[in-house]
């Protein structure tokens, strides 16, 4: 990008996150009123300062005097009431305008796809909200306002040192050419290495979104060194760039307070042979030098805000660059009332492969026709693409070419909402909430009655476990269900599915990590459950599928086979393979899966 589609790129986004300010106007005006009265008694100042000391003079006034310093006191309490109704409204608003920003984009990125998600980690997306948000903040609330002040300084004081003298104006105004290039060369630099800093801090992020997520394997693995070790690499080059990024700043700061001090010394010098040549009284040349130190103060804070103001763009950046991001499966512009949903799913020569691997087809011409009521198996071994066929019913990916259809309407026609409402979904890697188990339930059905989530728990054979903990379905199962067993998280989440009473029931190895009694239980459950609804189970333990209405065998993203249990037992085919590896002789077949070698070893 050149610099000059960069500069547009950045007004641009200036202006849109301004556009946030938009329902605080009211805010706006009255701050903006207070700034311009506490601005108006700043640059009021250095007139009551010359008053005094012109009146202090040989022969001069004491009442004047006395009248001065009762009128210096008066202009600080004014500024303090005004600085204060400044700095409150325009904070409130800085903040409301980042609240809405920060929800915002946590709404949009709710509304992306499952296919958005599997090319980005969470942490670094938490990061955005977090971190690049934050760095938006503080520049849409103390920067904003601070630049604001000094802008009002700047303009009011250059206007009054210009009438009191061109002379020593013109002499202040020499030194503002360097300041200028010192600030675009900084601010330059600053945006550059704010963006690095902020991508550092993304990823150490995600090493710890990753790390906490996943701690029982690390501990397991005794990778704690490791991993502290690669969080502590990205935060240390994080600290490095920031502390590079501070030496800079420095180095700016004092160059910019050498050319100011330096400018104000040829002020004095200049201004004291005025005074002795009578052309400029004392006051006036005192006041001057305030203004000009207001001035310069004025134009050095500017130049820092610049560069904060640099580092803000870098952030609202990548903050727009998701919120611009437009999901590429959306409602239709004209969706087909799905109504009263039978369950009827047909797959019509499908073929899939995910976005960012085109030339990788995961499905290829798979047609199925699952009529109401069915319980529909899919085995085969893993990375078959038995997982990826179930996404496509939800629509949580499109399919590449073909169709696939709910009770004859294409799902691409449909209303995302109410084709995945008429869809009940039990993963293989089960997902619990912080907070009770009863909100874990209900999460199915928000509004749901007690006494239907308690049902949903007994269907799910997860009642009797509930009630022994002490608070029973107000129990808090952590962070992820981490004070759960892998069996209860999974009854709970069929409880969860249960409970939204879907026409389609997707089961993903729904019962993998139940024990043989728990299983048991729970197919007991699912035999009466799954009737009336459309299912799909996906297992790899084939007892589980014994008496489906049909089982479809993939392979390599192709059904290779498809019949009932006994009618593939028969064929001989890639199911009875299955079968016989797990049912003949698990454990030794097992052993020479996972170590090949060892049967040849004496």
């Amino acid at each position: 990008m050149t610099s000059a589609n960069s500069a547009g790129q950045s007004r641009s986004d200036v202006r849109r996150l301004l556009s946030y300010a938009t329902p605080y106007r009211a805010r706006l005006l009255f701050a903006l009123v207070s700034l311009l009265a506490g601005s108006m008694l700043g640059l009021a100042l250095p007139q009551v300062v010359r008053i005094i000391i012109d009146a202090a003079q040989v022969g001069g006034d004491v009442p004047t005097v006395r009248n001065g310093a009762l009128l210096l006191v008066a202009v600080f309490a004014g500024q303090t009431v005004f600085g204060f109704l400044r700095h409150y409204l325009l904070s409130s608003m800085g903040e409301g305008m980042v609240a809405d920003l920060r929800t915002e984009l946590y709404a949009h990125l709710t509304k992306l796809p499952v296919g958005f998600f599997a090319g980005r980690r969470v942490g670094e997306l938490t990061s955005r909200i977090a971190s690049d948000v934050t760095v938006v903040q503080t520049a849409a609330t103390s920067n904003l306002t601070e630049f604001v002040r000094q802008s009002v300084m700047l303009a009011g004081g250059l206007v009054i040192i210009a009438i009191t003298s061109p002379t020593l104006t013109l002499l202040m105004l020499s030194v503002v050419p360097v300041i200028v290039l010192l600030g675009a060369l900084y601010g330059r630099y600053v945006r550059r290495i704010s963006t690095r800093v902020q991508d550092q801090l993304a990823e150490a992020v995600s090493i710890v979104e990753e790390t906490l997520s996943a701690i029982r394997v690390v501990q397991s693995f005794v990778r704690e060194e490791y991993e502290r070790t690669r969080y502590g690499r990205r935060v240390q080059e994080a600290r490095r760039l920031a502390v590079h990024r501070a030496v800079i700043g420095g180095t700016f700061t004092a160059a910019i307070a050498w050319v100011v001090m330096g400018g104000l010394a040829l002020v004095l010098w200049v201004g004291g042979t005025l005074v002795i040549g009578g052309h400029l009284t004392a006051g006036a040349v005192t006041a001057f030098v305030l203004y000009a130190f207001g001035i310069g103060l004025a134009i050095g804070g500017l130049a820092q805000l610049y560069g904060a103001f640099q580092q803000a763009i870098g952030a609202t950046r990548r903050i727009f660059d998701i919120l611009d991001t437009q999901p590429d499966i959306r409602d239709p512009a004209d969706p087909i009332h799905l109504g009263l949903v039978f369950g009827h799913v047909e797959f019509d020569d499908v073929g899939f492969s995910y976005p960012d691997e085109r030339d990788a087809e995961v499905l290829a011409s798979v047609t199925l026709d699952a009529l109401p009521g069915q319980v529909v198996a899919l085995v085969g071994p893993s990375g078959a693409g038995k997982s990826t066929l179930v996404s496509l019913i939800p629509r949580f990916y499109d399919v590449c070419s073909g169709s696939v259809r709910i009770d004859q309407h294409d799902v691409r026609t449909l209303a995302l909402r109410e084709l995945r409402e008429a869809i009940g979904l039990v993963p293989q890697d089960i997902t619990l909430f912080e907070g009770t188990i009863r909100d874990n339930i209900a999460y199915g059905q928000l509004d749901a009655s007690d006494s239907a989530i308690i049902a949903a728990a007994r269907a799910a054979h997860a009642h009797d476990f509930i009630i022994e903990w002490p608070d029973g379905y107000e129990t808090h199962v952590g962070d992820r269900g981490v004070k759960l067993s892998g069996g209860q998280r999974q009854r709970i989440a069929i409880a969860r599915a249960l409970l939204k009473n879907p026409a389609i029931l997707i089961l993903d190895e729904a019962t993998s990590s139940l024990d043989s009694a728990s299983e048991n239980l729970i197919q007991e459950a699912l035999d009466t459950l799954m009737h009336g609804r459309t299912t799909f189970v996906i297992a790899h333990r084939l007892s589980t599928v014994r008496r489906a209405d049909q089982i479809l065998v993939l392979d390599a993203g192709q059904i290779v086979e498809r019949g009932t249990h006994e009618e593939l037992i028969s064929h001989g085919g890639l199911y009875k393979d299955l079968h016989d590896i797990q049912f003949r002789d698990p454990a030794r077949l097992s052993r020479r899966a996972i170590f090949p070698t060892v049967e040849a070893m004496p």
